[in-house]
């Protein structure tokens, strides 16, 4: 039988890597997903971005067990003549087998109820802050508390995106609606199609969305070369503006992260009414119309508009805290220059991802995003169940030689800041607007 089997070499799969005509490799089975990128629940970004190569680690980690059975219906008949397993590949997976064993990936332990209690709690504590209270410091707390409010809420909104966290898939998208886009503003639809991206190339300058910050912020000198953006489809011009503000990023990073939620209603908008196909755009739509009535009606209830424009500020400045963790877990570590490879997911993952060490009462307040390696590793993982395989996780990298950083929140910080300013000097020297040479980048490469 093994006889009449037909095999494909790799660099055969490879030529079969784009949107007319899409391969992939499982292992070691050939899949045509040429037609399924349309349907792809998670959009076609992640199939292209991996197309023509073997993607077996990131197909485990993004799909549970049931999934296997529909492939059957993309073999080409094919199989991959070269096909080879790493050994971090194959510890990773022999990993998630077990993790799936012991029941991790369902055992939920109500966090999702416990957190949208929590924010209907908020929610309800703001309305009769604004409505009922006339003194300023009662307005100013809600406004905090409303902060704090979007950001419980992105985190569920994050959680129900990845695996499903209520009892069923239509209860599961409600909760996307209602914890993304009527309470925050921010699509849920937005959401996936960037962080989908994020994950499967976590910190590639050209095509992670989630360090493309230009003109704003430069994490890598490599960005003074004006690189293409691979997820927007156009250049990150590397201009007299963007030199400028580069050059004092890392002293603009903490007021711009505090109004970065502008941003985020801006991005949100330019998807929803873009040409490109958008899943529930509908939907996606009255959700972010059910917030800008809400919102801007709270706020005209508020007695002046000093009162007001303080209100909008103090609630987005909260958030602040969400958007710099955010950095705070990728700004910092290893960066590269292209597309994602299906066989270093697991080297690529360590490499772009730092923890933040926190005591587990504080477990709330990160949203589980803390253990920013385990969760790129084990996205479908409820955030519950992060802490316990950490040591696991460490342990594996550890045998491979592979980066586990877990650094203090302040930490984190300091080497966060610490990159910006690196690449903050280097744009302030006018006579060189490229990086000075191969020597200076490779020794100044963060990481």
């Amino acid at each position: 039988m093994e006889n009449e089997k037909k095999y494909i070499t790799s660099e055969e799969l490879k030529k079969h890597n784009n949107r007319e005509d899409l391969w992939i490799s499982i292992q070691g089975k050939v899949y045509n997903v040429t037609d399924w990128g349309q349907e792809h629940p998670g959009g076609d970004i992640p199939l292209l971005n991996l197309a023509g190569q073997d993607v077996t680690d990131a197909f485990i980690a993004y799909h549970p067990g049931t999934a296997w059975k529909y492939l059957d219906r993309f073999f080409t008949g094919y199989h991959l003549k070269d096909f080879e397993v790493s050994e971090v590949s194959r510890d990773y997976r022999r990993l998630a087998t077990e993790f799936a064993k012991q029941g991790l990936f369902e055992k939920k332990q109500h966090v999702a109820s416990c957190a949208l209690t929590c924010v209907a709690l908020m929610f309800g504590v703001v309305v009769y802050g604004v409505l009922c209270c006339e003194s300023v410091w009662a307005h100013l707390g809600s406004a905090a508390l409303l902060g704090f409010l979007w950001i419980q809420s992105a985190y569920v909104g994050h959680d129900s995106g990845h695996y499903q966290v209520m009892t069923t898939r239509n209860y599961n998208k409600l909760a996307q609606f209602l914890s993304g886009n009527c309470l925050t503003g921010i699509s849920i639809a937005w959401w996936k199609w960037t962080h989908n991206a994020h994950h499967l190339a976590c910190n590639s300058l050209d095509y992670d969305p989630d360090l493309q910050h230009m003109p704003v912020f430069a994490v890598s000198t490599r960005f003074f070369n004006s690189i293409t953006s691979r997820f927007y489809g156009r250049q990150l011009t590397f201009d007299p503006v963007a030199r400028f503000l580069v050059s004092y990023q890392h002293w603009t990073f903490y007021p711009v992260m505090c109004v970065a939620r502008v941003n985020l209603y801006l991005q949100t908008f330019l998807l929803l009414f873009s040409k490109r196909k958008i899943p529930d755009r509908a939907l996606n739509i009255v959700g972010i119309l059910v917030f800008w009535i809400w919102f801007p009606l709270l706020v005209s209830y508020l007695p002046n508009w000093p009162e007001r424009v303080m209100f909008v500020l103090t609630s987005f400045a909260v958030t602040a805290i969400q958007h710099v963790q955010f950095c705070l877990n990728h700004f910092a570590a290893n960066v590269y220059v292209g597309p994602p490879k299906g066989n270093d997911w697991f080297e690529k993952q360590t490499g772009g991802t730092l923890d933040i060490a926190c005591s587990s009462w504080m477990d709330w307040f990160h949203g589980g995003l803390q253990f920013q390696l385990e969760h790129h590793l084990f996205p479908r993982m409820p955030r519950c169940q992060l802490r316990k395989v950490s040591p696991v996780v460490k342990d594996l990298c550890k045998k491979h030689n592979l980066p586990y950083r877990s650094l203090s929140f302040w930490e984190a910080n300091v080497w966060t800041i610490r990159t910006l300013r690196t690449a903050a000097l280097q744009a302030r020297d006018l006579a060189n607007p490229i990086p000075k040479n191969n020597l200076w980048e490779a020794v100044n490469t963060h990481g």
